[in-house]
C-alpha cells in the first residue's frame, strides 16, 4: 500500500500515524489484522475502510456529548496534504485529526460479562468493579461498568486496573469525568445498536486532552474496539457469534499455537467471512451502504 508523503510518526498493529502539520495528525487505517496482540500474515480486505467509516459515523453522532479529534476523512483538507480523493490505496481509510495529549489509560465499558472480565470473575476478582454473584458467561450486567486498563507497549498485553489505580494515574477529578463520559457514550451507542438488533457487549475508548478539554480519539465503537453480538442469538451461558474478530480468535484458539509470532495462516474462507462480518456490522448499525464509502470497490 502506498504511503502519504508526510513524516511518519508511528506504525502500530493496524494504524500508521503521520505528522500533518499545525498540530494535526493523519491516521491511516490499514487492513492488517491482529489477534492476541500478534499481527497475522493475511489482511482483511477493506477492514481499514470499515473502521474509518464506523468511527466517522460515531464521531458525528456523539458530537453533542463529547468533542472528537476528527477533522476530515476526505475533501479539501485532505487534498491539501497531497492526497487525491480517489487514491486507490488511501481513499476511505484516512482521518485527519487534531493532535491531543492522550491519557495513559484505556477506557473500557462492559455491559455484558465476557472475555477477560469473565475469566477474572470466575477467579473471584473483577479488578475493582462490584459484580453480583451467580452470573453466567455473556450475562447482561445490571448496569454497565467502567473497567479501565493500562496501555501496553507494542507486543505486550494491557493490564486491567481498578478505578482507584486509574485515578492515581490521571487524577481523581479527571478519572471521574473519563468514567462518566465513557459510560454515557456506551449507553447511547448500545441503545442505538439494540434498535438495530445488535448487542454491544463491551468496548474501549481512547480519550485525550486538547487545550485542556476532554475529547474522544482514535476509533469509536468499531468491530476492532468492541464486541457486537446479534441480539437474536444471545443466550447467557454461551458465547454468541459476533461481528468482531472473535471468530478468528476462536479459530486460533483451536490450534496448537502459543500466541506468539509467527502466527498460523488464515484460510481464504475465514478472511472472506471476516470481511463480511465487518461490512454487515457497519451497514446494520449505520443504515448506510458500505459500497458508497470512498475507495470501496463495487
Amino acid at each position: 500500500m502506498a504511503e502519504p508523503s508526510l513524516p511518519k510518526l508511528y506504525s502500530g498493529k493496524v494504524r500508521d500515524i503521520y505528522d500533518a502539520g499545525d498540530d494535526r495528525l493523519l491516521m491511516v487505517t490499514s487492513d492488517r489484522f491482529s489477534a492476541f496482540d500478534v499481527v497475522l500474515n493475511e489482511a482483511i480486505t477493506d477492514k481499514g475502510r470499515v473502521l474509518t467509516a464506523m468511527s466517522a459515523f460515531w464521531f458525528e453522532k456523539f458530537a453533542d456529548l463529547i468533542p472528537g479529534h476528527l477533522i476530515a476523512t476526505e475533501g479539501p483538507e485532505i487534498t491539501a496534504l497531497g492526497i487525491a480523493d480517489d487514491d486507490p490505496d488511501l481513499a476511505g481509510r484516512i482521518m485527519l485529526t487534531h493532535k491531543a495529549e492522550m491519557l495513559p489509560v484505556e477506557c473500557i465499558v462492559r455491559g455484558y460479562i465476557t472475555g477477560s472480565a469473565w475469566k477474572e470473575y470466575q477467579a473471584g476478582t473483577t479488578h475493582g468493579a462490584a459484580l453480583p454473584a451467580g452470573l453466567l458467561e455473556s450475562s447482561q450486567l445490571p448496569e454497565p461498568v467502567f473497567t479501565p486498563s493500562t496501555k501496553a507497549d507494542l507486543g505486550d498485553h494491557d493490564e486491567n486496573i481498578s478505578f482507584e489505580r486509574a485515578a492515581d494515574l490521571i487524577g481523581t477529578e479527571l478519572a471521574e469525568r473519563v468514567r462518566d463520559v465513557s459510560l454515557r457514550i456506551y449507553q447511547e451507542g448500545a441503545a442505538w445498536a439494540a434498535e438495530r438488533g445488535i448487542l454491544l457487549a463491551d468496548t474501549k475508548f481512547e480519550l485525550g486532552l486538547l487545550d485542556g478539554e476532554l475529547i474522544l480519539c482514535d476509533e469509536v465503537l468499531t468491530p476492532d474496539s468492541s464486541r457486537f453480538w446479534p441480539a437474536d442469538q444471545w443466550v447467557p451461558g454461551s458465547t454468541p457469534p459476533s461481528f468482531d474478530k472473535q471468530p478468528v480468535r476462536d479459530y486460533l484458539n483451536g490450534l496448537d499455537w502459543d500466541k506468539t509470532p509467527p502466527p498460523p495462516p488464515l484460510g481464504d474462507d475465514i478472511v472472506a467471512a471476516t470481511r463480511a462480518r465487518y461490512v454487515e456490522a457497519y451497514e446494520r448499525i449505520t443504515g448506510r451502504n458500505f459500497a458508497d464509502w470512498p475507495g470501496v470497490s463495487a
